[in-house]
């Protein structure tokens, strides 16, 4: 697979969908914490970027070790993406449904502690992430990790800023969206592998 447009494509839309859990806990992060200063927004920021890259690698590299011996798995790889993807991005859009109009946030604020457990458990689904860029050399596989890192820093970035100002109550259509968006991203995987 070459870099080209739909690699970038492809890349930046899996960092935009992936980066929706982290972007909701972003807004409570800022909601809870409104004299955030810029630095620790920054932090929060690369925390959840540095996750969201990490788990694509760490399948990725479960793949290739596991794959090398098993080749007739490969075929599998489309059904599992598609599977895991459209599993996860459909959990997104039910939870999302369910909370587009809560409210109801946890008031403190999180310490470093929490923010790896936050980070972690935004970005738990991005390990199925690695089933989808199998195919990819190291360096596209960490080309692919680096531009969902960079989507991720910048929409956690933008979500504590928007919870600061605004609260979370946007934080189930962030859900709504990302799991959309996983749903595509599952499709696309899966379509492109027949044809």
């Amino acid at each position: 697979m070459p870099i080209d447009f739909n690699f970038f494509f492809t890349s930046i839309m899996l960092g935009v969908g992936l980066a929706m859990d982290a972007f909701a806990v972003s807004l409570a992060n800022g909601l809870n914490e409104p004299k955030m200063k810029k630095r620790k927004m920054c932090g929060i920021a690369g925390l959840f970027a540095f996750f969201q890259a990490l788990m694509p690698l760490i399948g990725w590299v479960c793949i290739h070790t596991i794959v090398q011996y098993f080749e007739s798995f490969e075929a599998w790889i489309p059904w599992i993406a598609l599977g895991l993807l459209g599993f996860i991005g459909g959990k997104m859009l039910i939870e999302g449904i369910k909370t587009r109009n809560c409210c109801d946030m946890p008031e403190h604020k999180a310490g470093l502690g929490g923010l790896i457990i936050q980070g972690i458990a935004t970005s738990i689904d991005a390990l199925s992430v690695g089933f989808t860029i199998a195919e990819h050399t190291l360096p596209m596989a960490l080309l692919a990790a680096a531009l969902i890192a960079a989507v991720t820093f910048w929409i956690c970035l933008i979500g504590v800023h928007i919870g600061k100002k605004v609260g979370t109550c946007i934080a189930g259509k962030a859900n709504i969206f990302g799991g959309a968006i996983l749903l595509f991203i599952g499709l696309e995987i899966f379509i492109t592998s027949w044809f």
